[in-house]
């Protein structure tokens, strides 16, 4: 019981899914290519398995996620799917070979209250600013949703068929963009602003972007220091690291009132109670022993084969 565990609550939830490159490496370094084909795979994953994107960014090293998934097999699968294409091509261009992750991705739910949903955006969109990378969200280099968000930008990328490109000559190969196929990713509202027009939830992201853009502009003033600037993030090695990386340990859920918090707890805490006993049953050999729904079994014992008498 080391790892948490993988759960959704029946009937879906939103979720704020982050993870970051080994050692805190610069691997996730925008530049023109990595934008479209993060994009692309992104685009991919979601119209694949259906998962609703509600907002993302992805920095140097490190990315953020916020999404509705349906239960914890559905969120399973998009994300081995987007980690594991994202790896390979960001990998591939800039010429990393090995792990690429640092750990598993995180996944923490979040409620739907409005206060709580609004906040993780706001999260979202202050990454950039808040590393003293850009003076605005709108500055950032690399891939985020922030100007679909702001004025309806297309989010259109490029999924590159490696399964095709490996079956032809080195000749035909040259041409890659016989094998480019456009993705895009579509944007949803957040649950607790389905109600509003498009236009009011845009204004609200616009009114979110100038507060981020006032507190950053007044806290370098304070402390005499200025952002790094987009032209010197597209400078940085991606091979590169932090000398003082941040780490901080993810909470379970992200709300406001402690009774929403409470609720979420005890579900949970049902669940890893049920997930747990299951666990030790099979551990002492019983194979049937029932996981609780939406609960991932651990793997069985190998079980060795009779051998045949003499």
């Amino acid at each position: 019981m080391g790892r948490r565990l993988r759960y959704i609550p029946p009937g879906g939830c939103v979720v704020e899914i982050t993870n970051r490159t080994l050692q805190g490496r610069y691997l996730l370094r925008p530049c023109q290519k990595l934008n479209e084909l993060l994009i692309g795979v992104l685009g991919r994953a979601q119209r694949l398995y259906g998962v609703k994107v509600h907002a993302f960014v992805v920095l140097s090293n490190h990315y953020h996620l916020l999404l509705t998934v349906e239960s914890a097999l559905q969120m399973a699968q998009f994300m081995a799917y987007f980690q594991g294409n994202l790896a390979k091509e960001a990998g591939r261009l800039h010429g990393w070979r090995g792990p690429f992750w640092h750990r598993r991705y995180q996944h923490i739910l979040v409620s739907d209250e409005e206060a709580a949903q609004t906040a993780r955006l706001h999260y979202i969109l202050v990454n950039g600013c808040k590393e003293n990378l850009v003076s605005s969200p709108l500055d950032w280099p690399g891939v985020s949703s922030t100007r679909a968000l702001v004025a309806g930008e297309q989010l259109q990328g490029v999924w590159i068929n490696r399964t095709q490109e490996r079956f032809v000559t080195p000749r035909v190969k040259k041409n890659s963009s016989l094998f480019c196929e456009p993705e895009r990713v579509i944007l949803s509202p957040l649950p607790c602003w389905k109600h509003l027009h498009l236009g009011d939830q845009r204004q609200r992201v616009r009114e979110m972007v100038s507060l981020i853009e006032a507190e950053t502009a007044h806290r370098h003033r304070a402390e005499g220091s200025r952002p790094l600037g987009a032209r010197e993030v597209l400078l940085q090695d991606p091979h590169d690291k932090p000398l003082r990386p941040k780490w901080s340990p993810a909470p379970l859920f992200h709300c406001v009132s402690k009774q929403v918090r409470d609720r979420f707890r005890e579900a949970y805490g049902f669940f890893y109670s049920a997930y747990r006993q299951a666990a030790d049953r099979l551990r002492a050999g019983d194979l049937l022993a029932v996981f609780p729904e939406g609960a991932f079994p651990p793997p069985g014992p190998f079980l060795d084969p009779i051998r045949a008498p003499g």
